[in-house]
Order: C-alpha cells, then structure tokens, then sequence
C-alpha cells in the first residue's frame, strides 16, 4: 500500500509506455526530448509522479552493464528526485528485468506488483496491467519464466551484443503484432475494463489507472468508480493528473 498526503497546489502525475528504443534511434530520441520536456513542464507542482511501465521497449541489467541511450531521461528523473518529488515505477512487460538500478542511482522506487494507493479519501488501484484480465491468461505463464531466477541468469551469461539483439528483436515483433488491436477500443471485450469491473465485486477502488493498452481510455467501472488508461507516447503523448479531487486524462502538447 502507498499512501500519499497531498499538499494544498501539488499534484500526482501518472504516464505509461514510453517504449524507448522504437522504432529507430531518431525517433527514439525526438520523444525521449518530448518526454523530458513534459517532465520539465510539470516540475513546479508535482508531488509524485508514477512511471507506470514499458518506459524501455527492453531493458535488462547486468550486473556492470545497462543498456545504452536515454541519458537525457535518466538524467531529468535524477533532477526531479533531487529536488524532493517522489518518483515511483511500475516494471512492464517490456521492462520486466529492471532491478536495482534505478532504486540505487537515482532514487526512483520500484514496484513489480499491483499496489493500492490512498490519497486523502481516494483509493486508487494502480499496475502497468499486464497479466491482468481473461486474455492474459497464457502470457502470465510467460511473465512467471522470464521473472524466474533462472531465465535471468541464463539471458544474463549472453554477452550483452547477442542478449539485447535477441530481445530487442522479440520486442520490436511483439509491438508490431498487437498496433492494430492496440488502436482500437474493444468495448465489451476490454479486458482491463473486465477486470475492473470483477474486482469491484469484492473491493471498490475510486480509480483503476493502468498502462500496457496503448489506448488512451476514460470509462466508467460503475457510479463510483473510473477506469483510467494512460495511452502511449509513440502516438498519443497523453498522461493523468490528480489534484486532489479529480483525475483527468490530458495530452501534452509542446
């Protein structure tokens, strides 16, 4: 459980599905600049904000190596922690294999499960979403070998050429094959959706706020509750912005 006391002014900002890395290094770099430039932009009255998954669209650490690029990104979250916002992250299924790095370097806090954040009155049910929901079912069982000690020690014997070759091809596949769906709302058959609405049955939360979609999404669970998808920034640049009554859905726009 995380519990936030959220001053008079200030704010808790939530993004998801950077995928860095894609599809070429240029692109990846105009929106790595984007991305700063919003974390820039926000800087004055955040409080915390939520990196909830797949900022990477591959990351793993050895234990001398991490991947190469994003030092701008990097940089900017070591700026805003030490200037006293909180900055806590969610591993996707695209960053999975993140480990102490970002805890240890620039003091980011990291959570691999769904956690429930209370502010003031609020109870918000937050994850990145991935093994979440009916059509996860056969991904979660690839989600429980690749987070085995095993698989990671065996991908870590690689040397980083071969190892970041081999899933950064994986990964680039895996994006490609899910866009199309990935664009469009599936109205009763969103998953996520679903699951919101069957753990209502048993625990009420005011807000579900995941990423993993890529589809920016603002639906109602019931009267009481709301279903928060924060998009991607390929395409969508959106994000949401708690102030302590209310979580919107926004796009950036520089």
């Amino acid at each position: 459980m995380i519990n936030i006391d959220l001053p008079e002014g200030k704010k808790i900002y939530f993004a998801s599905d950077f995928h860095l890395g894609v599809p070429d290094e240029a692109s990846s770099r105009a929106r790595e600049k984007r991305i700063v430039e919003w974390l820039e932009s926000i800087k004055k009255d955040a409080h915390t904000i939520f990196l909830m998954g797949d900022l990477f669209d591959f990351w793993f650490e050895h234990k001398y190596t991490i991947p190469k690029g994003f030092i701008r990104f990097q940089g900017k979250l070591a700026e805003l922690v030490d200037s006293g916002i909180q900055l806590i992250f969610f591993t996707g299924n695209h960053d999975m294999w993140m480990f102490d790095y970002f805890q240890k370097e620039l003091g980011v806090r990291i959570y691999k499960k769904p956690q429930e954040l209370i502010v003031g009155k609020k109870k918000f049910f937050i994850h990145h979403g991935d093994g979440l929901g009916s059509p996860e079912v056969m991904y979660r069982f690839i989600k429980f070998f690749f987070n085995s000690r095993v698989c990671q020690w065996m991908f870590a014997r690689l040397h980083p050429n071969l190892g970041f070759w081999i899933a950064n091809t994986w990964s680039r596949k895996s994006r490609a094959s899910n866009i199309t769906t990935d664009e469009v709302f599936l109205g009763d058959k969103e998953w996520l959706l679903e699951f919101c609405k069957k753990n209502e049955q048993t625990a009420h939360f005011d807000y579900y706020v995941f990423g993993h979609r890529h589809l920016p999404i603002n639906e109602k669970v019931n009267d009481n509750s709301v279903y928060i998808n924060l998009g991607e920034w390929i395409k969508f640049d959106t994000y949401g912005v708690y102030d302590g009554l209310e979580l919107k859905l926004l796009e950036y726009k520089s």
